[in-house]
């Protein structure tokens, strides 16, 4: 069942750092980020960090480049106690 989730949480959050760049590029309505750190804080960070190598997006942003793999760690200290 948390697999099931991980999985589709990642691919969301990969999506819409893909649509956010896509908006940055074409100067349309923009995913805020507090949805982007959001979506990585419920589950979603490896999905942010792929999504924000691949689309080269949110990079120089020290909150992104060095928060969302804190959050991962956090989660992945998480999941390995309640496994």
């Amino acid at each position: 069942m948390i697999n099931k989730y991980l999985i589709i949480i990642n691919i969301i959050s990969f999506i819409l750092f893909g649509i956010d760049k896509y908006n940055a590029i074409k100067h349309n309505y923009r995913i805020s980020e507090k949805t982007l750190f959001t979506i990585s804080i419920l589950g979603g960070s490896i999905g942010s960090i792929i999504g924000m190598k691949v689309f080269r997006h949110k990079t120089k942003k020290n909150y992104f480049k060095y928060g969302i793999p804190i959050v991962l760690i956090i989660q992945l200290f998480l999941l390995y106690y309640i496994t």
